[in-house]
């Protein structure tokens, strides 16, 4: 009998079909990973496969005598489902090409919990760009990546720079993290950052952005939103065979004369795997756009420059006044990843990233004029400097206490410099900052029930050394002049435990709910006295906050969603807030503040989205937020003093205080989908208002950006596609302007900064699965404009080219 059933068996298998199906991206014919394969017979799945690295699946268990009678579906994240005869198929030669969908509530995020779950569970609002959208836009910088997103405005005060504003939350207010490290560091200021451009894009797997305080799970700074970098992984080979995966390109653009050149390969076995990526860019000197407003004509024009010849500075006049001279900069990148699978349950992955540039001018302090002759001879920072490294430790395999874990040893060590002289003098100051981060994430969840339970611990201690000197150009000799921070050193620590909880009601109702209880301490020496006698020799601040939220995400039918959310967050003095001394703007010093306290926020906000003809999603959020203690900058005083002498010049002094309070409320919204198969709508809109509360009249609330948004249209066909859309934003008038904080009014015109619009166009042609070129043209109406604080004028119009090879 045994016999027998061998026998038959055998018999089964040898009429069996295996065959290697394979799935593409329609548009860029690149495998799609992960894509779910089920077989289908008689209404019932009988097997289920998963495509490889390579979108490779292997067919296998179809018999002959049934082969007209199964039906193959095939489902991907971010993709339209397809359902097709096994018959078809294989009239297809087994190769299959997915569309990609522009609105997926079933897509999976990480950012909200830390762990995977779907967007459309999390009452937060949630942007994910794609690697696919990414290579799509096909920027030259992160800050270019987030600023063309649509929902995220960004500041730029130089060509190398970029800072994001979220919900009128920016710098220090807003968190950046890559692969489960925060970025944020004890001096990331309250003005306006460059950090931004230390992420490579070229290396990303998805950015995901958090609308919204995000403290429960992040901790401080998380006041307006979360931006989350992943890096891509090593591909793992499913066969005994090694696989070997790359990509590289070179790009053109047009309006900086810039060129980018990128590689990286994926060598891997089944348990071992090496991703090593590099990239090369270079900018000349920015383009701005020549068409004006006929009202500020000569508004944003570069009209001298300085160069030293023959050793001394001289001015020259500026030709070509759209052409912004000493803008340029360089920059590399290099990541460097290894994954090791030691069994099923238990992974190790080892990241190494190392980001440098050239020196970049601060241009718009080189536009400066002091007594009608140049001000700066030279303003530059010194090469951005950020190394980064961390070892994770991933757990699966249900236990007592977690069903997934995960554990990251992370260090970060950043050098940043400031350098300016004076035009026609000797003495170039030089200020020199080195921090250095040592981080533990300690995460888990654990399944019970219809509940998802995430909890975890943090732990972080940064180490900053700040110095600072003058140089005399001709006679090589230095000096020593007042640092930006304590020059006895300064120390930030945290430690944090948190616990969320996702409950599933009934199929149509979800509650999300979290809390997290914070440490931060801080300390601080001032040594040397000459410059500022502080009253004071030392710093010392501990701070412990207590944050929470609840939401609820309710789905009465596959085309409705609710959302409603509380959440509070906080944001911790940092050395940056506590201690330095450095000129905002032109006549205006900060002076260090001890006193200061923590700042509150306290949310609410209420979402709603409608899906149409199962093809169209329109979304809208609204928001409310109440800062408690907000710390703003304020006139004040030194030594009894409201003016002192501050690097030649006599400056009104100002210091960061705890404002009673203030409030930011604003609307988001969206359109999304797919028209046709070919053919997807996409829009974005975000409008926000933000006030200091005063015993007379509140006063604006500096970084709320004007009304701005995204609009437009995107067609595919085969392996074609081609993107049409208009980014834009209103105007920001004066009496929206914080003239005491960062809003740079005096980079605008006389009536605040006017509104802008731009068209733009976007191509992109797949030869092959291995060759592809990318075309687009950028603002093409050359429009002459700034973004709201920015102290640079934007491209003109740009016209970029971009050649990618795959294999």
């Amino acid at each position: 009998m045994k016999n027998l059933t061998l026998c038959l068996v055998l018999i089964v298998n040898f009429f069996a079909f295996s065959q290697d199906l394979y799935i593409t991206n329609n548009t860029n014919l690149q495998p799609i990973k992960n894509a779910k394969v089920e077989l289908v017979l008689k209404g019932l799945t009988t097997k289920t496969f998963n495509s490889n690295a390579k979108g490779l699946v292997e067919l296998t268990g179809v018999l002959e005598a049934e082969s007209n009678s199964v039906m193959v579906f095939i489902s991907a994240n971010n993709y339209a489902d397809k359902l097709i005869s096994y018959a078809d198929l294989k009239s297809l030669n087994f190769k299959v090409s997915l569309f990609e969908k522009m609105n997926e509530l079933d897509e999976v995020v990480v950012s909200a919990n830390k762990f995977e779950e779907k967007k459309g569970d999390v009452s937060q609002k949630i942007q994910v760009l794609s690697a696919t959208e990414l290579e799509n836009m096909n920027q030259t910088s992160m800050a270019d990546v987030l600023s063309n997103s649509g929902n995220v405005m960004v500041q730029k005060s130089q060509l190398g720079g970029g800072s994001p504003i979220i919900r009128g939350f920016e710098t220090n207010r807003v968190l950046m993290v890559v692969d489960g490290v925060r970025l944020n560091n004890a001096i990331y200021r309250g003005g306006h950052l460059q950090n931004i451009i230390t992420m490579d894009n070229a290396t990303m797997d998805r950015v995901e952005i958090v609308y919204g305080p995000g403290s429960v799970i992040y901790g401080s700074d998380a006041l307006g939103g979360v931006m989350h970098f992943y890096t891509k992984n090593p591909q793992l080979s499913t066969t005994d065979k090694a696989l070997v995966t790359g990509s590289a390109f070179g790009r053109f653009t047009s309006a900086n004369s810039g060129t980018a050149e990128h590689v990286d390969i994926s060598v891997a076995g089944k348990r071992f795997g090496s991703l090593t990526s590099f990239t090369y860019s270079d900018f000349g000197d920015l383009r701005q756009g020549a068409v004006r407003n006929p009202f500020y004509s000569t508004f944003g024009n570069r009209s001298f420059y300085v160069d030293r010849v023959d050793g001394k500075d001289s001015a020259f006049v500026n030709l070509d006044t759209n052409l912004q001279v000493k803008s340029g900069y360089s920059q590399v990148d290099f990541l460097q990843k290894f994954t090791y699978i030691q069994n099923e349950n238990v992974e190790h992955r080892l990241n190494f990233q190392y980001s440098t540039s050239s020196d970049i001018p601060r241009y718009d302090r080189l536009t400066q004029v002091s007594g009608g002759k140049p001000k700066f001879a030279e303003w530059y920072y010194g090469p951005q400097e950020r190394l980064f490294a961390s070892y994770t430790l991933l757990l699966t395999g249900k236990t007592l206490l977690y069903d997934e874990a995960r554990i990251i040893l992370g260090y970060q060590g950043i050098e940043e410099s400031r350098n300016d002289r004076r035009f026609q003098k000797n003495f170039l100051n030089q200020q020199i900052e080195n921090v250095s981060v040592y981080s533990l994430n300690a995460d888990f969840e654990k399944r019970i029930g219809k509940h998802e339970i995430r909890y975890g611990v943090e732990g972080y201690y940064n180490d900053v050394k700040s110095r600072a000197f003058t140089e005399d150009i001709v006679a090589d000799t230095t000096a020593p002049i007042s640092t930006r921070y304590p020059d006895g050193g300064s120390k930030m620590q945290s430690a944090a435990i948190y616990v969320t909880d996702a409950f599933e009601l009934n199929e149509k109702l979800i509650l999300n709910a979290g809390v997290r209880g914070t440490y931060v301490g801080l300390g601080a020496n001032f040594v040397d006295q000459t410059f500022f006698p502080f009253p004071y020799s030392s710093i010392n601040q501990s701070n412990v906050a207590l944050n929470g939220n609840v939401g609820l995400v309710y789905r009465p039918t596959k085309d409705w969603r609710f959302t409603l959310l509380g959440s509070t967050g906080f944001r911790a003095p940092n050395v940056d807030d506590l201690t330095k001394v450095f000129d905002s703007q032109p006549g205006n010093v900060i002076v260090p503040n001890p006193s200061l306290k923590p700042e509150y926020i306290y949310n609410g906000e209420v979402g709603v989205s409608k899906t149409f003809y199962n093809r169209i999603t329109i979304s809208a959020t609204g928001y409310a937020s109440f800062l408690e203690n907000a710390l703003t900058v304020q006139k004040g005083q030194f030594n009894g003093q409201d003016s002192i002498l501050y690097k030649g010049q006599l400056s009104q002094v100002t210091t960061t205080t705890n404002s009673a309070q203030a409030y930011v409320y604003g609307f988001e919204g969206g359109i999304s989908g797919n028209l046709t198969e070919r053919l997807s709508i996409f829009g974005t809109l975000n409008h926000t208002y933000g006030r200091i509360v005063t015993d007379t009249t509140d006063q604006p609330l500096d970084h709320i950006p004007p009304t701005f948004g995204k609009m437009g249209f995107s067609f595919k066909i085969n392996k074609f596609r081609a993107d049409v859309f208009s980014l834009f934003s209103g105007w920001k008038r004066v009496k929206d302007y914080n003239m005491l904080g960062e809003d740079n009014f005096a980079n605008a015109t006389a009536l605040g900064m006017p509104a802008w619009y731009t068209l733009n166009l976007r191509m992109n042609y797949q030869f092959s699965k291995y060759i592809g070129l990318q075309l687009a043209c950028e603002n093409i109406l050359d429009q002459n404009y700034r973004v709201f604080a920015s102290n640079i004028s934007s491209p003109g119009r740009n016209f970029m080219a971009t050649l990618r090879v795959n294999f």
